[in-house]
């Protein structure tokens, strides 16, 4: 029998840490693989709760994932338009129409619900929260 217990504090949460990293090469379709399911969902819905996640900005997802996939700003003309609307997009003078975002979640499977955000004004973000916070969506698979 599993025995399992909600994760309510910090020391619940590196307890359940623990416990998956010894699970970690359960054979699948045993109890210990089981308890390695259950517990990752445990872990994630304490992790939701207490380090919530923004969503990253929609401009600096697409250009995090141009720049993943290897992209330049000419791959992104018959998503976005001309050569001006990519610039104007990217340099965040002109949002992204509902096209635009149906062909960036299609073509680059950026999740609709980041590119229908206003983006941020002023400078570019330094990224580094906004790339874990994609590579955290793209591991949920949403």
């Amino acid at each position: 029998m599993i025995k399992v217990r909600a994760i309510k504090t910090e020391a619940d949460y590196e307890a359940a840490l623990a416990r998956v990293e010894r699970l970690m090469d359960a054979e699948e379709g045993s109890i210990e693989a089981e308890e390695l399911d259950v517990l990752a969902t445990l872990i994630e819905a304490y992790e939701d709760k207490r380090y919530p996640m923004d969503l990253p900005d929609p401009i600096d997802a697409i250009r995090f994932h141009i720049e993943q996939q290897g992209l330049s700003r000419r791959d992104l003309e018959p998503l976005l338009g001309s050569r001006a609307r990519v610039a104007e997009v990217l340099n965040r003078k002109r949002s992204l129409s509902l096209a635009m975002v149906r062909r960036l979640n299609a073509e680059l499977g950026i999740p609709a619900e980041i590119l229908i955000q206003e983006p941020r004004t002023g400078r570019r973000t330094s990224g580094t929260r906004h790339r874990r916070s994609l590579q955290r969506e793209r591991v949920r698979g949403r």
